[in-house]
């Protein structure tokens, strides 16, 4: 018996609930990621989520990449990089929060800033920010002059 059997992929994005929200400044980028963070475990567990925009940086939709422990959390580019191609986007911005309530970048938050950057890059995607949240404040990578 002979099989020839090959795994079909499936992907999917829906626009249902596009909001087509623009984003003009960090503050717009916080306040529609602050309505995806967990209030509640924002200063308690590192999460990072990814914002993708269309050429005109209206969202397209938004992504939870991982969530964590209480100092780190795994960030996989692919990942990241599969949403974007998924959804059409041109440009995303990037954020986590630091339980510790610190807002500056770690040696690790500029490393995976920066592979996600030259992902991006290659595959002709803006990296627009990268914010770090916490409860109470906010430090955006593109402000800050870390882009």
């Amino acid at each position: 018996m002979k099989f020839n059997i090959v795994n079909e992929i499936k992907l999917s994005y829906s626009r249902k609930g596009n909001s087509e929200k623009l984003v003009s400044s960090s503050r717009d980028a916080v306040d529609i990621f602050r309505q995806h963070f967990d209030r509640d475990e924002i200063d308690y567990r590192e999460s990072f989520f990814a914002l993708y925009l269309n050429q005109a940086h209206k969202v397209l939709g938004i992504r939870k990449i991982s969530e964590s422990g209480i100092s780190s959390t795994v960030v996989d580019v692919r990942i990241i990089m599969q949403a974007a191609l998924l959804c059409n986007a041109s440009a995303l911005i990037l954020a986590h929060n630091h339980p510790s309530g610190n807002l500056k970048p770690s040696a690790e938050d500029l490393k995976i800033t920066q592979s996600i950057k030259i992902a991006s890059e290659f595959l002709n995607l803006k990296l627009l920010d990268h914010v770090i949240l916490t409860s109470t404040d906010y430090l955006s990578f593109a402000d800050e002059g870390h882009l």
